[in-house]
């Protein structure tokens, strides 16, 4: 009699222990997408300024770090796309497809990248296990969305790229530093949890 065991494949992000099926996939692109789009309206619009802070980039961080990078561009191409159809998720409940001529289109774009690479990184290196190379992947996927943003608003205001840094980069650093330490700590800690 063969009772050989079958070892069932080690989650390699968050996302894998919920995801039993292509309906969860489903499940979790829409639902990451509705968190984006809820976070998106904690937003303070800044006087001098285009663009608002906002909570977003904290779930598109989170999102990409714990679904993997095809279900997280997949949730981030729905947020962009359901918000570009007239979904009021934007921030400061916007939406429609005048958004693609506004200031902060270029920084939608990025989630979708951010969201990849964020989710790659955690898949391949396990970096959402260990607070420093959890905060290291947060950097790089806010400073993916920094490129796309701030590269936008260079074309949209017709600015000089130090304008545009100015006006998109510069008045968020600190934010963007406290959000990117929230998710490397919330990662591993849920790691650690989900081990107990």
């Amino acid at each position: 009699m063969n009772t050989a065991v079958v070892a069932m494949p080690q989650p390699r992000v968050l996302g894998d222990l919920i995801s039993r099926s292509r309906l969860h996939d489903v499940q979790m692109i829409l639902g990451g997408a509705l968190f984006v789009g809820l976070l998106a309206q904690i937003s303070i619009p800044l006087g001098f300024t285009p663009v608002p802070v906002t909570g977003q980039t904290l779930a598109v961080l989170l999102v990409g770090a714990s679904f993997g990078p095809v279900r997280a561009a997949l949730s981030m191409s729905v947020y962009l796309l359901a918000g570009l159809a007239g979904v009021p998720w934007y921030s400061a409940h916007s939406g429609g497809w005048h958004v693609v001529h506004g200031a902060t289109f270029g920084y939608l774009l990025g989630f979708i990248v951010a969201g990849a690479v964020g989710g790659w990184m955690a898949e391949r290196d396990n970096a959402d296990r260990k607070v420093s190379s959890a905060v290291a992947s947060m950097l790089l996927s806010s400073a993916i969305i920094y490129t796309f943003g701030v590269t936008w608003l260079c074309h949209n205001l017709h600015v000089s790229m130090a304008t545009a840094i100015s006006y998109g980069l510069t008045p968020f650093l600190i934010g963007d530093l406290i959000k990117a330490a929230i998710a490397g700590l919330a990662l591993p800690a849920t790691w650690k949890l989900l081990k107990r």
